[in-house]
């Protein structure tokens, strides 16, 4: 694999006009499609093989219509203290609403008056409009969403309180500042790190390309493939942080070639052969914990795993390919002033250890290698010991779907969510759909049974459809709908049920999304921490490496898991990460994070641990190996974290309690990763293990085929093609 990276960097160098239009050209031309496609829209949510999704399709079939995915919209009134919205000069404010709301929008399909469709609350404190429309929230036009919220500020100055809920008001995530802050913080690392503007600037330009690439691919293609709004948006996230980090191994390499005193050419050469192997390697990892997200049997999952790992493949093209070709135009100024100077005097200051220099100064990854072989047990126990006390608030864990109630105080959706809330009961906000597939006899049976159960505030009378043969009963629960009560009761209502008894709705569906979750969790990890294990010992050659990643890995996402219950379910430091209010985890958080923390921990390993092990197997003892590994790759490595974290980080900002949620999930978790576990605990396993940390059984040693990530067939392939110089060893 190096032999051939090798030629291709050096190809893509001498021909970087030719490649860097071709990248040029490709962004354009993802640009015009996604500028010409249709706007995207909310992704079509399916649980298949659950109870509430068997519900849904024969709702479908049973009663045509009813189960429409158009978007809905509540306008909620409520009196002011010892009035009723029943009271003659309210109920004129509120039909004058209704009729208002009709004439608003051709869109609307209908708008039900409170009064005759039983909408006011039993102390005549509160009523609300329902309103549904003939399309889904995404497809809404701005005059329509304008048309309801102007009807609920005209109803607001008369005497009513008039919140506006329902998810006509969703609109795509807001992209706030933070996220241009986490890419100004990655800008200034890679300054500090490089010493060169040009350096620097060279990994930002090429993954800002290669996700739009991926971004503008995803929005060409969403209606087709039927890609949610969000997908583009976790897209961004991750090839944003990988593109960065993949150009910032290559470039790193490349300076060290050129300090080494190779030409140009040779050292894009390289550079490519060497760090690119490992990118490409690494690249893979991420791939697999993406694409394994198709496991889950959970459509919207999987194509988001899918449409990220495209941006992945894409930042590993370009960093192979773009990296080397503008490597070729930025000339010298790839290396910081102080560095060509020190290289034109032979004193060898080049930042990189370069040729020149006799005596390698110790680097602060070297002092820190060196402290921690002296003292393995004690940074083990600390590690070790500090990531599970952060790890503690995960047994608490409790998973939901996010809903209006998890919003902001501040908007008009959450202060309809609790008034609703207060004037209906707590359950109001997550009723129970039950769907029966019998004769009226059988509804009728089904509702007496469900009125003897405990836990529900409400049972309305069974509704048939035309032919007989279905109906519908809303139950409304007495509590909350993502408390432990009320999934008690759909529980409840199952087991008391027949088979031709199903339970949907948003609160069902979403008890048997958190259930399908934990039960895919297991499968998951198996099938994902299992091909790296392989992929890692095809890398590394070694049995107990790839297995301490993997136990790291998990101890590092574990912790992470417990940051994210304490600041978003139980409230510490929220005010900090702008967590208005507490509530359940997202289902998706626990798997989404092993996914995308798992590709991006092996990362790190992969680029870090190949520099011990090729100083190992060129006959360095186990300590100095390790130093060895540090002294050339934390300082890189380092970089590429903080500049993760600053990319995800920048995510906490935007107003999409989801999407707030991945970007602190993801940054403490790379925070655990690569700080805890990659630059701690790693080093301090492998200084215990010693000589058996490089351990592989001969037989799997000849079955295994040899990568060659180190690029040690390089040296072969130079020396023929007649290379000026005869490297003893090439290093990663």
């Amino acid at each position: 694999m190096a032999t051939f990276l090798y030629k291709l960097g050096r190809s893509a160098f001498r021909r970087r006009r030719l490649v860097a239009l071709l990248w040029v050209a490709l962004l354009a031309l993802a640009g015009v499609g996604a500028a010409t496609a249709p706007a995207a829209t909310s992704s079509s949510f399916s649980i298949p093989g659950t109870e509430a999704q068997r519900a849904f399709d024969l709702l479908e079939e049973r009663f045509p219509g009813a189960g429409a995915d158009g978007a809905t919209a509540r306008v909620v009134f409520k009196a002011p203290e010892g009035q009723k919205v029943t009271d003659p000069a309210h109920k004129a404010v509120v039909e004058e609403t209704v009729a208002a709301l009709k004439s608003g929008s051709d869109q609307i399909v209908s708008v039900a008056d409170p009064y005759t469709a039983r909408a006011v609350s039993q102390n005549g404190s509160t009523a609300y409009v329902s309103v549904a429309y003939k399309v889904n929230a995404m497809e809404l036009t701005d005059e329509t969403r304008e048309a309801l919220k102007q009807a609920g500020h005209q109803a607001q100055g008369k005497g009513l309180t008039v919140e506006v809920g329902g998810d006509a008001l969703q609109t795509m995530p807001e992209t706030g500042a933070g996220e241009i802050v986490g890419v100004v913080i990655a800008g200034i690392v890679l300054v500090v790190t490089f010493g060169s503007l040009v350096a620097a600037g060279l990994p930002l330009l090429t993954a800002i390309i290669g996700v739009g690439i991926g971004v503008s691919s995803i929005a060409a293609l969403a209606n087709v493939l039927d890609l949610g709004s969000t997908t583009s948006t976790l897209a961004m996230m991750i090839g944003l942080a990988v593109g960065i980090d993949y150009a910032l191994f290559i470039v790193s390499r490349y300076r060290a070639e050129l300090a080494e005193g190779r030409d140009k050419e040779e050292a894009a050469g390289r550079a490519t052969g060497t760090a690119g192997s490992a990118v490409v390697f690494a690249g893979l990892t991420v791939v697999i914990a993406l694409v394994g997200l198709a496991v889950v049997n959970i459509p919207m999952l999987t194509k988001m795993g899918f449409a990220a790992a495209g941006t992945v493949v894409i930042a590993v093209l370009i960093a192979l390919t773009l990296i080397p070709a503008l490597l070729g135009f930025a000339g010298d100024k790839v290396v910081g002033r102080k560095q060509r100077k020190g290289a034109e005097s032979g004193t060898g200051e080049d930042g990189e250890g370069g040729k020149g220099v006799k005596e390698e100064k110790p680097n602060g990854g070297t002092r820190w290698a060196r402290f921690v072989i002296r003292r393995p047990v004690m940074v083990l126990l600390v590690g070790v010991l500090g990531l599970g006390a952060i790890a503690v608030p995960a047994a608490s864990l409790e998973m939901g779907l996010p809903d209006d109630g998890v919003k902001p105080v501040s908007t008009t959706e959450r202060r309809a969510y609790d008034a609703l809330s207060d004037g209906f009961g707590p359950g109001f906000n997550g009723p129970l759909l039950v769907v029966v597939d019998g004769d009226r006899a059988t509804a009728d049976r089904t509702v007496s049974t469900i009125k003897k159960l405990d836990g529900w505030a409400a049972v309305t009378p069974a509704t048939p459809n035309k032919a007989g043969d279905a109906a519908m009963i809303t139950v409304v629960p007495k509590d909350r709908p993502s408390s432990g009560a009320t999934e008690n009761l759909v529980h409840d209502i199952r087991g008391a049920t027949g088979d031709d008894v199903l339970v949907t709705g948003a609160t069902a569906m979403n008890i048997d999304f958190s259930q399908k979750m934990n039960d895919a969790l297991v499968p998951y990890l198996a099938l994902v921490v299992g091909l790296a294990f392989l992929l890692l010992t095809l890398v590394f050659r070694s049995v107990l490496v790839p297995l301490k990643a993997a136990l790291g890995f998990l101890l590092s996402v574990v912790a992470a898991l417990g940051a994210v219950v304490a600041v978003f379910q139980w409230g510490w430091l929220g005010s900090l990460f702008g967590v208005e209010q507490t509530g359940p985890i997202m289902s998706m958080m626990p798997i989404f994070m092993v996914g995308v923390v798992f590709g991006l921990a092996m990362d790190y390993e992969v680029f870090l641990v190949t520099r011990m092990r090729e100083a190992y197997v060129h006959g360095e003892r186990p300590g100095e190996a390790i130093v060895t590994g540090f002294r050339h790759s934390a300082r890189v490595v380092t970089a590429a974290a903080v500049i993760m974290i600053a990319v995800f980080s920048g995510f906490i900002g935007m107003t999409d309690q989801m999407i707030k949620m991945i970007g602190f999930g993801l940054a403490v978790a790379v925070l655990f990763d690569a700080f805890v576990v990659r630059m701690a605990i790693v080093p301090a396993v492998l200084a215990l293990l010693g000589h058996k940390a490089w351990w592989l059984p001969k037989w799997l040693d000849r079955a295994l085929p040899n990568v060659d990530v180190e690029g040690e067939g390089l040296a072969e392939h130079v020396d023929g093609t007649g290379s000026q110089e005869k490297p003893d060893l090439v290093k990663v």
